[in-house]
């Protein structure tokens, strides 16, 4: 089972590690020993910067398998070892472990366990920190890992004390995390299986809702439910700052309003009214223009898609409003044209993060023309539909080829003719076999070719090879001689990044 996969359900009493480990994060953590069961995780490498950052000691276990947290680990000194209960010593005061691993399966924790070692599932530990410092969720179906490293840098533009925690490597940050000071704590927050219950927020981003884990939430209205739930977590007067564009997000918000009153609400985006309203502005070749309502200024972002504007209008708008908090300064006619600056400051030094529009490398062709590989997260109809148009407007010369690899059965058979239609703006697309979680079985319900014959009953030039590494012969033929500079985009949840990855060494060989 590798770092990444999916996480599965377990007891309660699989944490008796919780109460006694309440206070743990509340306490100087130097002299402290965490053991990490699973710390190649994403939300686990950024979880060990966090603790890093305040002193503990750390150690760690996972599969032999690299992945890109192993730079941010190696970057703090730390070496994983591999799963052994050999590894759990009497020194060690909290083990913190991944739920894609087991505590009846698991040595490490059939050990600790048996010890006697406080032992906490992953999203328990990040609510514990959450208790420590004003804590504010980054929540949404999309765009969470985007938003939440563009509040970290423009909360370090305007030199607000905080530590910012995203799902992703965020290259300006140089890891996952931001620390910047602990007064205040920011962090992508995770709705599969309500997973974000364990944070303890006093604002809240909310990006998007719509359907989507199909394994555990069923229908539409079982995940608005838990993000409604969410949202009624924050305290008296706290603040939710919800996408007016994103009809889900709106009927979240509308929900929490009937039962609420207390909540302040801040509208972002086009449709929003207030200081959040996005006027959007030209769109040039690695560049989009924007404005909004609250300030005078033009800003700008270097990463494609409108859907980015969103999420660095949700930035702003929490970066202003905890920079009240910090300063005691709001935003008034006074200050505004100052923190405009600092804002697009912010702004400016965002240039994504790992796998989400991700430059993997940029080639030339035998004939000279221009080959750009990115790479992107986006493994659900809507954020493809986004993404792709978002370099379609960004490179308007260039031709789009993606290569697709859907997430696992549920999803792909549920939104099966959502996926048919969101690569109208690609010119060639390859699909593969579905890339299944550890969650699920394959049941013969749905297949990659299923995807296949629906995706090419609607596009004109559509290719499918079972095995990601079969389609490279092909890849390189397609790139050898293009008539046009070539966008090449590896695309998905699953492992067909690898593809960029050989392409890009082939061609600079």
């Amino acid at each position: 089972m590798s770092a990444d996969q999916s996480p599965q359900p377990f007891p309660a009493e699989h944490s008796p590690g919780k109460k006694v480990a309440s206070s743990f994060f509340k306490n100087d953590l130097h002299g402290a020993h965490i053991h990490f069961t699973g710390i190649k995780g994403t939300g686990m490498a950024a979880l060990v910067e966090i603790c890093a950052y305040r002193g503990a000691r750390i150690s760690g276990s996972d599969v032999a398998e690299r992945f890109y947290t192993d730079e941010v680990l190696e970057r703090l000194g730390i070496k994983p070892t591999l799963f052994d209960a050999a590894h759990i010593s009497a020194d060690i005061d909290v083990l913190i472990y991944s739920s894609a691993y087991s505590p009846d399966t698991n040595p490490e924790l059939i050990a600790a366990r048996k010890a006697g070692i406080p032992m906490l599932l992953y999203t328990e530990a990040l609510g514990l920190v959450s208790e420590t410092a004003y804590s504010c969720g980054i929540a949404g179906v999309h765009g969470k890992t985007t938003t939440t490293g563009m509040c970290g840098l423009l909360l370090k533009a305007l030199d607000v004390p905080a530590q910012v925690l995203a799902g992703s490597v965020i290259p300006a940050f140089g890891g996952c995390t931001l620390n910047v000071g602990r007064r205040f704590f920011v962090a992508e927050t995770c709705e599969y299986r309500r997973h974000f219950m364990s944070f303890r927020p006093r604002k809240i981003i909310l990006t998007s809702v719509e359907s989507d884990h199909q394994d555990y939430y069923p229908t539409y209205e079982s995940i608005r439910d838990a993000f409604v739930d969410y949202c009624l977590l924050l305290p008296h007067n706290g603040e939710l700052i919800y996408c007016a564009d994103d009809k889900g997000a709106e009927e979240v918000m509308r929900i929490v309003q009937s039962k609420r009153a207390d909540i302040r609400l801040t509208p972002y985006g086009v449709n929003a009214s207030g200081d959040y309203r996005i006027i959007f502005g030209n769109t040039g070749e690695g560049v989009q223009h924007f404005s909004l309502a609250a300030f005078d200024t033009d800003f700008c972002v270097s990463v494609p898609g409108k859907h980015i504007v969103l999420n660095g209008a949700a930035a702003c708008a929490l970066a202003v409003s905890l920079y009240a908090e910090s300063s005691g300064e709001v935003l008034s006619e006074r200050n505004k044209a100052l923190i405009a600056k600092k804002l697009q400051a912010g702004l400016s030094r965002f240039g994504g993060a790992k796998r989400r529009s991700e430059t993997v490398a940029r080639c030339k062709a035998a004939n000279g023309k221009d080959i750009l590989i990115v790479d992107d997260y986006a493994h659900h109809p809507t954020a493809i539909k986004t993404t792709i148009a978002g370099f379609r407007s960004f490179y308007p010369g260039y031709r789009i080829i993606v290569d697709f690899m859907s997430h696992t059965y549920t999803r792909t058979a549920a939104l099966l003719d959502d996926f048919a239609s969101a690569f109208s703006d690609a010119d060639e697309i390859i699909l593969h076999k579905i890339y299944a979680s550890a969650r699920e079985h394959y049941d013969g319900s749905v297949s990659g070719k299923d995807l296949y014959e629906k995706v090419r009953a609607r596009h004109d030039n559509v290719h499918y090879f079972e095995e990601v590494e079969d389609a490279l012969p092909f890849t390189l033929e397609r790139l050898s001689e293009p008539s046009s500079p070539v966008l090449f985009m590896t695309m998905g949840a699953g492992d067909n990044w690898k593809l960029g990855k050989l392409i890009a060494e082939k061609l600079n060989a």
